[in-house]
């Protein structure tokens, strides 16, 4: 009798650990989710150069209801944790396999400057992302995959796409502050035309080099319009920018497509007022994740809320 017991009390405790995870170790328990721009750097400083829970498990396998997985693309000076911390735990729930990656980081910079994402060159960035996505799509076996970028993390899926081979293989392309049309802000646009002027490439700014690449005359820019557009035939596009964006001017980002393109333009704050999102807030907003869920999922919309939504943190 004492034995039985003591077999029934081990069945339960192995169950009671096994409960919070579903078959193949998937996560069965939500993820807290936290809608704040900040979200993520307290695990990029608990687990420095790591990937937040329920990112980044090349295990993962689409389910029907969500076919492809998404690939979260920072923006400069972000990286697979900083910038994502309300966007993974919000996918994972949702039911889609989820991958980040860092691009552009200094190479053999120690941590945190290793954290800081986007710095190199967007050509250089853009080989990085199309290795990630070939690994993704071997592991998964999805043929496409759904992208969702923030501000520099638009640029670089394109120049994929339209440099790199890797039209095709994206189906869905979110876009959270986009700046196609490159950036014109605090003069940036000049800055093209000065380092010619020096004999200096774009793309040698220190520290930076992708910020020089991204004004609005710079090679990198004109090559990601080519053919008169920022898209690619084929790709469902839905760019979210903000009135309030301090990066970005509104035109930039928000360009229609051409016949036969779908692409879809919305600015937060034509359906709230309350809505004071900026470049960085709007990346953490609970308002602008909902629209990029309705983007990825369209047949199952979930409501926007209007609710305040304050600059930087979102």
């Amino acid at each position: 009798m004492l034995r039985t017991s003591r077999a029934v009390v081990l069945a339960l405790s192995l169950v009671a650990l096994v409960l919070p995870f579903g078959a193949g170790g998937a996560q069965a328990q939500p993820l807290p989710e936290n809608y704040n721009f900040f979200a993520g750097i307290p695990d990029e400083l608990t687990n420095p150069g790591g990937s937040l829970p329920g990112s980044n498990d090349f295990s993962c396998k689409p389910s029907a209801e969500h076919p492809r997985p998404v690939v979260l693309v920072h923006g400069t000076g972000g990286s697979q944790q900083t910038n994502w911390g309300a966007y993974v735990p919000m996918l994972k729930n949702a039911g889609y396999c989820v991958f980040a990656l860092t691009y552009g980081a200094i190479p053999g910079a120690p941590w945190p400057i290793s954290a800081i994402g986007g710095m190199g060159p967007i050509g250089e960035s853009a080989a990085q992302f199309k290795t990630f996505v070939d690994r993704i799509r071997s592991s998964t076996g999805a043929q496409t995959v759904d992208v969702v970028g923030h501000s520099q993390g638009t640029i670089i899926p394109t120049y994929y796409l339209k440099q790199l081979g890797g039209e095709g293989t994206i189906t869905n392309y979110v876009s959270i502050a986009p700046p196609w049309r490159g950036l014109t802000t605090l003069g940036a646009d000049g800055l093209p035309a000065l380092a010619k002027r020096l004999g200096v490439p774009e793309s040698s700014i220190p520290v930076c080099q992708a910020c020089g690449e991204m004004t609005a005359e710079s090679e990198v820019v004109k090559k990601v319009n080519a053919g008169g557009t920022p898209y690619v035939e084929g790709v469902n596009y839905t760019n979210i920018s903000t009135r309030y964006d301090e990066a970005i001017r509104l035109e930039q980002g928000q360009v229609p497509g051409p016949p036969g393109y779908n692409v879809t333009n919305i600015v937060v704050q034509d359906t709230c007022s309350q809505d004071y999102s900026e470049h960085a807030a709007i990346a953490g907003s609970r308002r602008a994740a909902y629209m990029t869920l309705n983007a990825l999922d369209p047949a199952h919309p979930r409501e926007v809320p209007c609710m305040f939504v304050p600059p930087f943190s979102g």
